[in-house]
């Protein structure tokens, strides 16, 4: 007969080559995913690098040396594209429209989303799909009575109109999450408030919004990247004058003439230019992005 302290032994070493397979085969698939993930950054970063190197380029080196350094770095071209190029211009009127859609759009979709997540009335179900399933249509689809609304309205080719346009078609999205994050905060906050006097006004404003931080940031970057890189919606409604264009058709308009001028390096700093908010957004707001992301998860 074995004893228990021999037996204990013989299970255990019966039981470690069950293990390394299974060890195996993760280590594997980890090798598989970081491997991946490495040749996503690389395809991903390394155009981004190429153009802001090529931004300091000359016209010559370019076309000479496309992958080779700069042998100085020419910030005249910035100055041109700036300037010559009206980019400055066009990156102002995109700060505009883009900040006040923003805005609009959060300002709406979490009072909304607030209502829909909180408060019990006839046909709330209905009103909430009806918002919803604005994600499933495409912007193609609207393109052409869409134009007649905005003109119509006397709206267009002004940047109002662009801005509730923007505005529209980010509600769908940002009701959608923020419904969803708004269910996670705790109600009793929200009676506390009541019972302390609190108005539903100043409960949505003072406490709620606050509690809903995360989320909003969240929300309000995805929808920043979204109107700042549309390009289809103002090539429609904004034609005509070239001093309220927003940069991507400032962008358009300058890729176009570099077929006849070939004046490449204004080109690739106007690329940069309109490229580097982009970044600086998610580099400052990675963090809140990723909280705000897995907040209603964690909850």
């Amino acid at each position: 007969m074995t004893t228990l302290d021999e037996a204990a032994p013989v299970a255990a070493t019966t039981a470690r080559p069950a293990d390394r397979p299974v060890r195996r085969e993760l280590g594997v698939a980890n090798v598989f995913s970081h491997g991946f993930l490495l040749v996503w950054a690389a395809l991903t970063v390394l155009p981004l690098l190429w153009m802001f190197v090529s931004s300091f380029k000359s016209n010559g080196e370019i076309l000479a040396d496309p992958w080779g350094l700069p042998e100085t770095l020419r910030f005249e071209n910035w100055a041109r594209a700036w300037t010559d190029a009206h980019i400055g211009r066009y990156f102002l009127n995109s700060l505009v429209v883009v900040a006040g859609s923003v805005s609009l759009t959060m300002l709406m979709g979490a009072t909304a989303a607030y209502v829909f997540a909180r408060y019990e009335f006839r046909g709330r179900q209905f009103v909430y799909y009806l918002f919803v399933g604005g994600l499933m249509f495409p912007v193609f689809l609207a393109l052409v009575p869409l134009f007649f609304v905005v003109r119509n309205a006397g709206l267009f080719g002004t940047w109002t109109g662009l801005i509730l346009v923007y505005a529209a078609y980010s509600l769908p999205f940002t009701v959608f999450f923020m419904t969803a994050f708004f269910r996670t905060l705790p109600t009793s906050v929200a009676e506390a408030a009541l019972v302390d006097g609190c108005g539903h006004f100043r409960l949505f404003f003072r406490v709620m919004l606050p509690m809903a931080r995360p989320g909003l940031i969240s929300v309000a970057i995805f929808n920043f990247l979204s109107h700042w890189n549309q390009f289809l919606l103002p090539q429609v409604l904004m034609q005509g004058d070239e001093s309220k264009w927003v940069l991507a058709q400032g962008l358009f308009a300058l890729s176009v003439s570099q077929g006849y001028a070939g004046d490449y390096a204004r080109l690739f700093a106007g690329l940069t230019i309109a490229v580097l908010p982009v970044l600086a957004v998610y580099v400052a707001f990675q963090r809140q992005v990723q909280s705000g992301l897995t907040a209603g998860q964690l909850k």
